[in-house]
């Protein structure tokens, strides 16, 4: 069996999405002939806490840690926070308007931790990751970013060793879209694109989760990009069944920063509310996750805070089973230039629940295209208030009629996890091989 070194920030116990990727491909690799070895962070500042997820680690596995330094501690002392606070998303949610310790704190990250706020882990795991492959075999290099330290880690890992690097990424790194929002020096902004170039010379391949994606990496100098989307794990889902509350339940679930603030669904929910006094009684809309203060103010301008609750972040069964258990699962994108390329893990998630989804953003977009082709829900822009207001009628019709409980029937083998891993082991055995992608 060919053995892959693994390099990813994220590994339990960190819990929420992001973790789910590598955690996934991990944990299927072997039956196509990979064994993975994991490099990750030891005592990491996680933005949530899921023990669950230890139950998707092989026993065999060979987890390598490195001691990380982040200035999580010291963001929370300058702007006065608790030492518990989530701030790892804060260029998407804000308790309330940012101070002027926020602003330093955003500027002395964008220009001085780059490519991000754990990049003073790179020196001491390239040093050490080095020393451990010049003294044990590994077939291939993967990496997952963001955090693209870990992209900058297996550049420079890869460069000294030439050891085949897969370079999986499932975020963009100077076309993210929060980079729009880093207060950038023409030198930090200079050093983010040297990197970002460096990995694009040095990976022998490249993954990315979306075909628009894939085509906006290529215009700024990628090659051999492929793309692997998230996908789903059907033993998460084998023992779910939907438990009906009585409520006509709405739910988003994850991070609902101030760029996907749904302004004209709370209008068109708020009308639903006057014209009807039956929908009035059975709404519950449950936002488990960081909510941005813009959210907040959003959701008492129209009227909504009796019917909201905001029960902060979940373990991932539980959460599971709160879409499961939901009539409509919220699909927010992001009100951002590269919108139309993300196609968020938790889509996934949705589909294998096989609830109703309602995908609000760039209603020709990836995620939009995947909800159309799969059947499970429909997409809609933002500002559509009427077609907003219709398609939560319809869904609340279908619950009063006692269709509520009836799941999504839809083909959506092609993104199993199981399915996507086997495509990840066959871009390594091309790399290993030397083949050329045709």
């Amino acid at each position: 069996m060919k053995k892959v070194l693994i390099i990813s920030y994220y590994w339990p116990p960190c819990g929420g999405i992001g973790v789910l990727r590598c955690l996934k491909i991990a944990k299927y690799l072997r039956e196509f002939g990979w064994e993975p070895i994991i490099y990750t962070a030891d005592n990491a500042d996680y933005p949530s806490i899921d023990q669950s997820n230890f139950k998707d680690i092989h026993p065999d596995t060979v987890i390598l840690k490195q001691p990380i330094w982040e200035p999580y501690k010291i963001y929370r002392k300058l702007t006065g926070k608790p030492k518990d606070t989530n701030v790892n998303n804060v260029f998407y949610t804000k308790e309330e308007k940012a101070g002027f310790a926020h602003k330093l704190s955003v500027w002395v990250r964008s220009n001085f931790f780059i490519p991000d706020a754990r990049c003073m882990w790179i020196n001491s795991s390239v040093k050490y990751l080095t020393k451990y492959l010049e003294e044990n075999q590994v077939d291939a290099i993967f990496s997952n970013g963001p955090p693209h330290t870990n992209t900058r880690i297996a550049t420079l890992v890869k460069d000294a060793t030439a050891i085949p690097w897969l370079a999986d990424f499932q975020d963009p790194w100077t076309q993210i879209d929060y980079f729009s929002l880093l207060n950038l020096t023409s030198w930090g902004l200079a050093k983010h694109k040297r990197y970002e170039q460096q990995a694009f010379q040095s990976a022998d391949m490249m993954t990315i989760v979306s075909p628009t994606w894939k085509k906006e990496l290529e215009e700024i100098g990628a090659d051999n990009v492929n793309v692997v989307q998230w996908g789903f794990d059907a033993d998460d889902y084998k023992d779910l069944r939907h438990r009906p509350c009585g409520k006509f339940v709405i739910s988003h679930l994850g991070i609902l920063g101030y760029d996907r603030n749904p302004k004209v669904l709370f209008a068109a929910i708020e009308s639903l509310i006057k014209d009807n006094p039956a929908f009035a009684e059975k709404l519950l809309i449950q936002l488990p996750g960081q909510v941005d203060y813009s959210v907040k103010e959003s959701i008492n301008k129209y009227n909504l805070q009796d019917y909201v609750i905001i029960p902060g972040n979940l373990n991932r069964i539980d959460a599971l089973q709160m879409m499961k258990d939901s009539h409509i699962l919220l699909l927010l994108l992001n009100k951002q230039a590269n919108a139309k390329g993300r196609i968020p893990g938790k889509l996934f998630e949705y589909l294998a629940v096989r609830r109703p989804i309602l995908c609000i953003g760039d209603s020709e977009g990836d995620s939009a295209d995947i909800v159309r082709e799969t059947r499970g829900g429909n997409a809609s822009e933002y500002a559509d208030f009427d077609y907003l207001k219709s398609v939560i009628q319809e869904r609340f019709t279908n619950f009063t009629n006692g269709d509520g409980a009836v799941d999504i029937q839809s083909n959506i083998d092609q993104y199993s996890i199981k399915r996507l891993t086997k495509r990840i082991a066959g871009l390594l055995n091309m790399i290993v091989d030397k083949k050329s992608i045709t």
